[in-house]
């Protein structure tokens, strides 16, 4: 469970942003801060390993208070001028969410996080750089628009489950006697896992020599 504190000076705000959070598996409020000050000592008593941060607090800007922050932080803040969008990357703000957003939006956003978090965990040993491009991939995973037109959502986490049921790498062929499906369905979805950098596609050599792409999942399974 990833542990979250929400800081924004609404109260109304933060009640809805800590509700979006907590509809969210894997991810639960343990605070809300609305202010600088309170942030500061909310980090220190309860410990979370997430901070939504916004802009717009009573002592000062969330992007001053980020600097010294040593926890993951996403921005959630109506401030969209190209400098504090900047000032909050350079701070190391892990992404930044305009308001107003959906459930849905900030949804993406944490579950993508987790799968970063998850790939890069703080006991893990050395990473390569291809790891590490893995993990960058799926952290800014929840900022693309939804599945393409035509793709179902359902369908897409049904094609990403079966590759995690899997021993081994699966062709389109094999997903799509698996799940029931097209063998042109299971290629396309598999091609769109692929380009948004959830899976990995290499060729396979059957016995009459002519190659078949297989698939295999690079991020964690939903827990």
């Amino acid at each position: 469970m990833i542990r979250v504190l929400v800081v924004e000076d609404d109260f109304r705000v933060a009640q809805v942003h800590a509700e979006f959070t907590d509809g969210v598996a894997g991810f639960r409020t343990v605070g809300i801060a609305h202010s600088a000050a309170e942030a500061r000592d909310l980090v220190a008593q309860r410990a979370p390993e997430l901070v939504l941060l916004d802009n717009y607090l009573p002592d000062g800007p969330g992007v001053a208070l980020l600097a010294g922050l040593e926890v993951d932080t996403i921005m959630l803040t109506a401030a969209s001028d190209p400098a504090t969008v900047r000032a909050a990357l350079a701070a190391g703000a892990l992404n930044y969410l305009v308001k107003p957003f959906s459930a849905e939006q900030l949804a993406a956003r944490l579950t993508a996080y987790a799968r970063f978090r998850a790939r890069l965990p703080e006991d893990g040993g050395q990473v390569g750089q291809e790891e590490i491009d893995r993990a960058m991939r799926l952290l800014h995973e929840g900022d693309q628009p939804g599945n393409p037109k035509g793709q179902s959502t359902i369908t897409t986490q049904l094609v990403v489950d079966a590759l995690h049921a899997a021993d081994r790498p699966r062709s389109a062929t094999e997903i799509a006697e698996a799940l029931g499906i097209a063998r042109a369905t299971a290629q396309r979805y598999l091609a769109g896992l692929a380009r948004d950098g959830r899976a990995v596609v290499s060729l396979r050599y059957g016995a009459s020599g002519r190659p078949e792409h297989q698939y295999e999942p690079v991020d964690p399974p939903r827990r």
